[in-house]
């Protein structure tokens, strides 16, 4: 699926839609996406701040996502864990950005060469208007060479 087309997807998918959480680029190349989510009634907390699970859900499949499209079908790619760190109350519109260089990919890649599993941690801060950070979301990333893609070895079994 082209990036304009998943961005699409991403506007009509009900768990973003419902919470206010709008993808406004995700590159061609796959190598950066950006997130907003802006506040309203039905995305506040009791406290009227944006409401935690929001604020995980707008970063939640990105990683996943862009390290998956990167590296190619020849992988399996999943998300294994995540965690979030508020740092502040957040209000108005908040954003996450996220960038994956050529040098992880090829990290990733080099550890799973041989059929092993790769778990990689990313972190994504999201930032509001002013830029100030209100909450850390980390994400762990699974990835490994498909089994029918590893290489047999010198007695070709796999």
């Amino acid at each position: 699926m082209k990036a304009s087309r998943l961005r699409t997807v991403f506007r009509l998918w009900p768990p973003f839609l419902f919470a206010g959480i709008r993808v406004t680029g995700i590159s061609d190349d796959f190598r950066h996406a950006r997130v907003e989510l802006r506040q309203r009634w039905y995305n506040r907390n009791y406290v009227g701040t944006h409401f935690g699970g929001s604020l995980f859900s707008m970063v939640d499949p990105f990683w996943m996502i862009l390290l998956m499209r990167r590296l190619g079908p020849d992988y399996l790619v999943w998300d294994q864990a995540g965690e979030i760190r508020f740092e502040k109350p957040g209000r108005g519109t908040v954003v996450a950005e996220f960038r994956l260089e050529d040098a992880v990919v090829d990290q990733v890649r080099a550890a799973a060469a041989g059929g092993d599993k790769v778990l990689h941690w990313f972190e994504t801060p999201v930032t509001d208007a002013s830029g100030e950070v209100v909450a850390r979301v980390r994400k762990q990333v699974y990835a490994r060479l498909k089994r029918d893609r590893r290489d047999p070895g010198p007695t070709g079994k796999t």
